[in-house]
């Protein structure tokens, strides 16, 4: 360290001091200068100026006027909160298709949130093409997850169209190759004196990618193994915010977490419990409905998707016998459940204990910039990630508990892999799986001849 600081400018041209190398990534923030920000780290901590915007509507100001500020509060994030659901259900009305826009208009409006504060951090550096950049990569990785997507669900659709049947045989090196261009443009972007930063917010984009379009990509393969593990596990994350929300907001006196204040330990204890009644009871409406349980498919014939099958045995009424200490209390012996109310007990557990550790991350990350929200799309509640940051923890639990616990060999999806395959490929397969079950016993040597 000593002798970077002796060079001064001699030797290399490109080389520099530590203290040059600070002077020149060092950021020209409100907060290093005693701006709006407090006094909290106020030497490396980069703060955003607040945004001081009201969007809230005319109609429910002048509804709540009067009210003090508390009360205030929760009457604008309740009707919003109310209006938020009913949309919500709209959208399930509208079939899976419009699920998956919802899910992508969401996380691009959360890609923009968490940029934008990146941009409105660094923005006197005028950062060569940093903008352009983070959409360009975010083009990138949907196009990867995406056409993941449309091989694997919609087989029969790329089987009748030949430029559909090039673009998933060569996918993943089209999508490799055109990442590699936009790599290749941010290293022709560089500029000396800003290498620190640029590479800063390179890193910034791609753990945004990580965080917001990875997860959102499980949230839309939850909802292709049947709508019940997209809406089960969404509403349990709105439960348990609105009942953690309700229980400490009458009965919060401990505190919970320095990162998030008006957490308390009665909310987030009362939340639990309140989600998993929620959680089991919900279980137990939805999975009465084939159009809820089933695998979402494409149906080639009727170029639609459909969810009509034999439910599987998850979603059969089974009847168990209960411990012998509940038998005492409730005086029965028996009680008949579907299994996935035991399954969404485990999903409950987790959207309440775990998950709102995800909004405590959150949290974290705010108080790291010295913001209150991500933006202020909704009012009183904050941007859409602020809605959002438990979500995506959720999906990405489901999407390893059906993984580990309930999904097994999909016919359709085999079959769907095998008419891709060559004609003589194909009867190769057929023959090995003629001679398979001959071996078996399924098939009897007369009806083998026959074939």
């Amino acid at each position: 360290m000593t002798e970077l600081r002796k060079r001064g400018g001699g030797g290399d041209p490109d080389s520099v001091s530590d203290k040059e190398a600070d002077g020149e990534d060092r950021l020209d923030l409100p907060g290093e200068a005693g701006g709006d920000c407090d006094g909290e780290y106020k030497a490396d901590t980069p703060c955003v100026p607040p945004s001081t915007a009201d969007n809230t509507p005319q109609f429910l100001k002048e509804a709540v006027e009067g009210l003090n500020p508390r009360w205030k509060n929760c009457c604008i994030r309740g009707v919003l909160s109310m209006a938020m659901i009913s949309g919500f259900f709209m959208m399930i009305y509208l079939g899976p298709i419009m699920l998956i826009v919802v899910v992508m208009t969401i996380q691009i409006k959360c890609f923009q949130e968490i940029i934008d504060i990146g941009y409105r951090v660094y923005h006197s550096y005028e950062l060569p093409w940093f903008r352009t950049l983070s959409w360009y990569f975010l083009v990138c990785v949907n196009y990867f997850f995406y056409g993941e997507t449309l091989a694997e669900y919609f087989g029969a659709l790329v089987q009748r169209e030949e430029p559909l049947q090039f673009l998933v045989r060569y996918h993943r090196f089209i999508s490799f190759a055109v990442y590699l261009a936009g790599f290749c443009m941010f290293v022709l972007s560089l500029v000396k004196k800003h290498y620190r930063l640029q590479f800063y917010m390179f890193a910034w984009t791609h753990v945004t990618l990580l965080i917001v379009v990875t997860q959102s990509h499980l949230v839309i393969q939850n909802l292709f193994e049947g709508m019940i593990w997209f809406l089960v596990p969404v509403s349990i994350v709105i439960c348990n915010d609105i009942m953690a929300y309700l229980f400490g907001f009458f009965f919060g006196r401990t505190p919970l977490i320095k990162l998030s204040p008006k957490k308390t330990w009665e909310g987030f204890i009362g939340g639990f419990f309140g989600t998993l009644v929620f959680g089991f009871i919900l279980a137990y409406l939805l999975a009465q409905f084939q159009y809820f349980v089933c695998p979402v498919e494409y149906n080639s014939e009727t170029n639609r998707f459909t969810a009509e099958c034999e439910p599987s045995d998850i979603f059969v009424m089974h009847e168990y016998t209960l411990p012998f200490t509940l038998q005492n209390i409730l005086r029965w012996k028996t009680v008949n459940i579907y299994p996935y109310q035991i399954h969404s007990v485990a999903l409950s557990t987790f959207g309440s204990l775990i998950g709102p550790f995800g909004g405590f991350f959150a949290s974290g990350f705010k108080r790291a910039f010295k913001i209150k929200d991500f933006a202020d799309t909704i009012p009183g509640h904050g941007g859409i990630m602020d809605r959002f940051d438990c979500q995506y923890l959720m999906a990405t639990f489901t999407h390893v508990y059906i993984a580990s616990f309930i999904r097994g060999p999909n016919p359709s999806k085999v079959l769907q892999q095998l008419l891709v395959l060559q004609p003589e490929q194909q009867l190769s397969i057929f023959n090995a799986m003629r001679d398979r079950l001959r071996d078996s016993g399924i098939l009897p040597p007369a009806a083998t001849e026959a074939m």
